[in-house]
C-alpha cells in the first residue's frame, strides 16, 4: 500500500482557525436546511397531520429498508428566490427491498404540493440522475399541479416531466407512482404514464379536471370519487393497478412492487473496504477561510479514500494538479485534485493523459475542485495555454466513464469546466460550505471592469471619476461574492447539495454504488482532435 503521509497538525493555530470558520459555515448551512425540513411551516404541517396524513419525509422513511441511508438531493433548491427553500419536493436515492431507487415526494404542506419553477428543475434533475444510473423511480405523489401564478414558467418546460417518465420506461427503467392525495390536471399524467400505480381508498384523486372545472366546461355535476377516486380507477377506468386501504398499505404495496421488479445492478457490490487511516473529523481544518491561501489536497484525499492508499500519477510533473489512483468504499477511482489553484500547460496535458488512462481502464473519475482557472499572461499564451487547456476540457467533455465532482475550494473560470463542472454532466456534483464558483474572483472581476471603464474614458478624452470607480468596484465585489457562494449556487441546482466535509466519503460511496447500477465503458480514442 502507498499510504499518504499526512503533515496536518490538528493542534496548530491555523488548523483551529480553519476549523472554526468551517463550523460557522456549517451552522449557517444547517439553518437553511432546517427551512427545507420545515416545509410549509407549523400551521400547514399541523393541518396535514390533522387529516391523518404522513409528511413527505415520513413516507420516504417507511418506504426505505430499515436503517437504509437516504442521500437527499438538491435540498436547498429555490434558496434565495421568492419560493420556499426545498422547492416543494423531496428527492433522493435510497434502498427499497435491496434495490437502489430514485425517490421523489411532493411536500403537500407547501401550497398543497403544487409545483413552482424550482420544483420542476428539481424533478427534472432527479429524472436525469435516474436515467444516467438506471435507477428505478418511485414518485410519492400529492400535488395540486402547477402553482398557477407562476404557470408561465412551468407549463411549457413542464411537459419534459411526462416525456421523461415515458422515456425512462422505454429504456427499461421501472417507474412507480404512489398517489397519496391530489394528482390533478397535468399531474394526472404522472400516475397515467408510470409503469405501476398505487392509489388509496378515500384519499387519491386523479383527474384532468375537478368537479368545478367539469361544471364550467360541460355543465355536468360530479364529485371527486366518481371523477377520479381510487375506487373508480381500480374498478372502472383501470388506471389504478393496486388499491390500498391507507397510506401504510400503499407504501407496503410499493415495496412489494419493487421486490418483484427483478431489477439488478450491472456490477456486483465490492467487498467491505478499509476506512481511511486518518480521522475524517480533521477535514474541517484543512481548507482556509481565505481561499487565496493554498492547501495540500492530498490531506483531503487521505481522509476519504480506502486505507488512505493513493498511487500518485506524474507527481513531479504539473505539480499544481494532483492525479492518482485509489479506491473508495471498494470502488476504484481516478482522482484529480487542484493543489495550488492555477492550471498551467503541464497540468492540462497531465490531466488529459490521466483521463484517457481512466477511460482505457473503465475507472470512474473524482474531481476535487480548488482552482482559480487556467494561467494567463504573455509567456503562458505563447506557451500554448489555450490549446493545452482546450485539450483538458476536450478530454473531460468526451470521457464516458462516470464523473463525480466535489467543489472543495475555489472553482473559477474555465478551470471549473476542465474540472468537470455542472455543464460537463458529472453524474453527481456536491460542494463544501467553503466552496466558491464564478467566472473569476470578485476582486479580479471588479478590477477588470474598472480597467475597461478607465480605458474607455481615456479614449474619449474624458476625466475619470475615481470615487465612482471605487463605489462601483465595491458594489461589483459584493455582488460577485454573494453569487459565488455555495448556497446561492445550490439554490439554482448548479450542484446536487452542499455537504458537511465529514460526510464526503459516505456521500461519494453512495454515489459510486448508484453509478454501478448502470453499465458503462470508457471511450476508446473518440476524443476528437487534440491540438498538440
Amino acid at each position: 500500500m502507498t499510504v499518504i503521509g499526512s503533515r496536518l497538525d490538528p493542534a496548530a493555530e491555523e488548523f483551529t482557525a480553519n476549523r472554526d470558520t468551517m463550523l460557522e459555515k456549517l451552522a449557517a448551512l444547517d439553518a437553511e436546511h432546517a427551512k427545507a425540513l420545515a416545509g410549509g411551516g407549523e400551521k400547514y404541517t399541523a393541518r396535514h397531520r390533522s387529516r391523518g396524513k404522513l409528511l413527505a419525509r415520513e413516507r420516504i422513511e417507511l418506504l426505505l429498508d430499515p436503517d437504509a441511508p437516504f442521500l437527499e438531493l438538491s435540498p436547498l433548491a429555490a434558496w434565495g428566490s421568492d419560493y420556499p427553500v426545498g422547492g416543494s419536493m423531496v428527492t433522493g436515492i435510497g434502498v427499497v427491498e435491496g434495490v437502489e431507487c430514485l425517490i421523489t415526494a411532493n411536500d403537500p404542506t407547501v401550497r398543497g404540493g403544487s409545483s413552482n419553477p424550482w420544483t420542476l428543475k428539481k424533478a427534472l434533475r432527479a429524472n436525469e440522475i435516474a436515467r444516467a444510473n438506471r435507477l428505478p423511480c418511485i414518485a410519492l405523489v400529492e400535488s395540486g399541479g402547477a402553482d398557477l401564478p407562476s404557470q408561465k414558467e412551468i407549463f411549457i418546460p413542464g411537459g419534459a416531466l411526462f416525456r421523461d417518465i415515458t422515456r425512462l420506461s422505454a429504456a427499461g427503467i421501472p417507474t412507480i407512482a404512489v398517489v397519496f392525495g391530489n394528482s390533478t390536471a397535468g399531474g394526472a399524467y404522472v400516475p397515467g404514464m408510470s409503469d405501476h400505480t398505487v392509489m388509496i381508498d378515500g384519499r387519491s384523486k386523479v383527474f384532468l379536471g375537478g368537479p368545478p372545472l367539469v361544471k364550467m366546461a360541460t355543465g355536468e355535476e360530479s364529485d371527486d370519487e366518481s371523477l377520479g377516486g381510487a375506487r373508480m380507477h381500480a374498478r372502472t377506468s383501470g388506471l389504478a393497478d393496486h388499491y390500498a386501504v391507507d397510506e401504510h398499505d400503499a407504501i407496503r404495496q410499493a415495496r412489494r412492487i419493487v421486490a418483484r421488479l427483478g431489477h439488478r445492478k450491472a456490477y456486483a457490490d465490492p467487498p467491505p473496504a478499509e476506512p481511511p487511516t486518518y480521522d475524517p473529523e480533521e477535514l474541517l481544518g484543512i481548507v482556509p477561510g481565505d481561499l487565496r491561501t493554498p492547501f495540500d489536497p492530498r490531506e483531503v484525499i487521505a481522509r476519504i479514500v480506502d486505507g488512505s492508499d493513493f498511487d500518485e500519477f506524474k507527481p513531479l510533473y504539473g505539480t499544481s494538479l494532483v492525479t492518482g489512483w485509489a479506491a473508495l468504499h471498494g470502488y476504484p477511482v481516478g482522482v484529480l485534485a487542484n493543489a495550488q489553484g492555477v492550471l498551467f500547460s503541464q497540468e492540462s496535458q497531465k490531466a488529459a493523459q490521466f483521463i484517457q488512462l481512466a477511460n482505457q481502464r473503465d475507472i470512474p473519475l473524482l474531481f476535487l475542485h480548488n482552482t482559480t482557472g487556467y494561467m494567463v499572461g504573455r509567456e503562458y499564451e505563447q506557451g500554448g495555454i489555450v490549446k493545452h487547456g482546450s485539450m483538458m476540457i476536450n478530454a473531460v467533455a468526451n470521457s464516458t466513464v462516470p464523473h463525480l465532482s466535489v467543489l472543495v475550494g475555489a472553482s473559477y473560470g474555465a478551470g471549473h469546466y476542465g474540472m468537470c463542472g455542472r455543464a460537463y454532466d458529472p453524474r453527481f456534483l456536491f460542494a463544501w460550505p467553503s466552496a466558491k464558483s464564478a467566472v473569476m474572483g470578485p476582486q479580479q472581476l471588479a478590477g477588470v471592469l474598472s480597467i475597461v471603464a478607465r480605458a474607455s474614458a481615456a479614449a474619449k478624452g474624458q476625466p475619470y471619476d475615481d470615487e465612482g470607480d471605487a463605489a462601483l468596484r465595491a458594489m461589483v465585489e459584493q455582488q460577485v461574492e454573494a453569487e459565488s457562494l455555495p448556497m446561492f449556487l445550490s439554490g439554482r441546482l448548479y450542484d446536487d447539495g452542499v455537504i458537511d466535509p465529514r460526510d464526503t466519503r459516505t456521500v461519494l460511496g453512495l454515489c459510486l454504488s448508484a453509478v454501478h447500477t448502470a453499465p458503462y465503458q470508457g471511450v476508446r480514442g473518440g476524443f476528437g482532435v487534440f491540438r498538440m
